[in-house]
Parts: structure tokens; C-alpha cells; sequence
């Protein structure tokens, strides 16, 4: 997904808080088995209400930034800094979302190293991207994607990346509708992975519009196939069998990889939010 060379991007949206200290994290078990509860609980998409354990619950005070806004002005330096991509992607969900849900309120993306404060607490870079309900931000080490294909075989590309960046916003959309429900348990019918698969569904309506924000170029097939693949990679079938060999859907927090496709489809052939009505629907 190409970023419009004119178009304008608007770094106020975005924090940057890469290279600076975050204080002291909490441990989260030892080794990979707590990496891969971790991954299994809150990869792409995870919400606050589910950072069992991950999050301290201290909160956050004013914190320095970065200033991204002399090197991430146009479409022409998304082109040429992976950055300043996300920033293009940010803005468009934002745009879009905007003139959807009545009384829309901007949300932050906080782009992080290492570890990070919210006001939902502490987290590490090993949460993966999450938002967090508490101060309505969204939070991602940009690292996260080269894991996304060295660690978890995805295919990669950047539409890959706006399909992480759109379904986190997913949950900032369901925040505001009143959707976005705390111990959502686990399981193949529970409430957190119906969250999640709305979330999906979510990205890919904000995907059918995106165009129409300014921001971007038309989608091609090879983008949309990027993004698939992302959300294949990150089903909790695959994530389970890929770290322990084995797959048990009373553990399942965000929806089978064939579950995440499908629901991100529907989104992205309807432009349709009301499509995507998972709470009800037969997932």
C-alpha cells in the first residue's frame, strides 16, 4: 500500500518515544514459555483488559518525545522512511474513522523501544502492539514487524503493516462504540476473540475506504494477499502450533488464522461496519 507522494502527513497524531527509558518493566515468567503466553494472549490486537500480568498498572505522567515532524512531511518521505509510512497509515485510519463514528476522538500511536508507560502500565516490546483503553493509545515497537517475518514466517510488506496498524484501531472504534469488553475470557467462542475478529473485520473497512482518505494509492492484489498472510500468521492455531506443536481452542483469545482472514474480508468487500457485527454473528 504506496503512500500519495503530495500527500500531507500530520506527525501530531504520532509519539515518538523510540531510544528513551521507560523505567522498570515487570517480569512476565521466564524464558520462552512467557514470551510465547505472551504472544499467544496479545499479538495483534491485544487490549489492556487482556495484559494479564504484562502491565504494572502504574501510571503514566508527561513524557518526552521525539520530533518527527521535520523528517515526516509528505507521501514522498513514507517512501523512504519506514516511519514516516506508519505515520501515512495512521493518519488515514483517523481520517476515515472520523467521518464514521459520530463524535470520533483522535488517538495517539506511541512508537516505542524496549519498553513503554500507558496509563494501563508498563509493557515490553515483547507484548506486541496493543491499545490501551486507559489513555486511548495506541502502542507498537517497530521492530515488531521484522519479527513478524523472521520469527513467525509472514511474508511481510506494507500492507501487512497497515493491516496491524488499522486493527489496533479497530479496538480505539470499539472503545468508543462502548464494545470493547474487559475479561473477555478465552475459547473458541469467547468474547476476546470475538473482539478481536471485529477488530479484523474493522481494518478491512477501513482498507475498502482507504483511498478515499487522500492518503493512499489504490490497493493491489499483491497488497491485499500481504495482508492476509499477516493475518494468517497470527491466528492463534498457527501461533500454537508453531510454539508448542500442538493446538487447544479452549486457549484462544483471537480467532483461528482462517477465522482472522475471513473476517477481515468481509470488512474489506462490504466497507461496511455494521458488517461486522461478531457478537452476534455465527464466527
Amino acid at each position: 500500500m504506496t503512500i500519495r507522494r503530495n500527500a500531507r502527513l500530520d506527525t501530531s497524531q504520532v509519539r515518538d518515544r523510540r531510544g528513551m527509558s521507560a523505567g522498570r518493566g515487570v517480569a512476565v515468567g521466564g524464558g520462552l514459555a512467557g514470551i510465547v503466553t505472551l504472544v499467544l494472549i496479545l499479538l495483534l490486537g491485544g487490549n489492556a483488559s487482556q495484559l494479564t500480568g504484562a502491565l504494572s498498572g502504574e501510571q503514566v505522567g508527561a513524557q518526552q518525545v521525539n520530533d518527527l515532524s521535520a523528517e515526516c512531511q509528505t507521501g514522498a518521505d513514507a517512501a523512504a522512511r519506514d516511519d514516516c509510512r506508519i505515520i501515512g497509515y495512521v493518519n488515514s485510519v483517523q481520517a476515515y474513522w472520523s467521518g464514521v463514528v459520530q463524535g470520533y476522538q483522535l488517538a495517539p500511536t506511541t512508537f516505542f523501544s524496549d519498553g513503554v508507560n500507558t496509563a494501563c502500565g508498563y509493557a515490553d516490546s515483547s507484548v506486541g502492539p496493543f491499545y490501551c483503553p486507559g489513555d486511548g493509545g495506541v502502542y507498537i515497537d517497530l521492530g515488531f514487524f521484522d519479527d513478524l517475518q523472521s520469527k513467525f514466517g509472514a511474508e511481510g510488506g506494507p500492507f501487512a503493516e497497515a493491516y496491524i496498524i488499522s486493527h489496533e484501531y479497530g479496538h480505539h472504534v470499539q472503545d468508543l462504540l462502548g464494545d470493547l469488553q474487559s475479561g473477555g475470557g478465552s475459547g473458541a467462542e469467547s468474547t476476546s476473540v470475538r473482539t478481536e475478529l471485529q477488530a479484523d473485520c474493522y481494518a478491512g473497512v477501513w482498507a475498502n475506504h482507504a483511498v478515499e482518505t487522500g492518503y493512499l494509492e489504490p490497493i493491489t492484489g499483491e497488497q491485499v494477499a500481504q495482508a492476509m498472510d499477516a493475518a494468517a500468521v497470527v491466528g492463534d492455531d498457527r501461533i500454537q502450533q508453531q510454539a508448542q506443536g500442538w493446538v487447544n481452542p479452549e486457549t484462544f483469545t483471537h480467532g483461528t488464522s482462517v477465522q482472522r482472514q475471513t473476517w477481515f474480508r468481509v470488512g474489506l468487500d462490504t466497507g461496511d461496519p455494521l458488517a461486522c457485527d461478531t457478537f452476534n454473528a455465527d464466527i
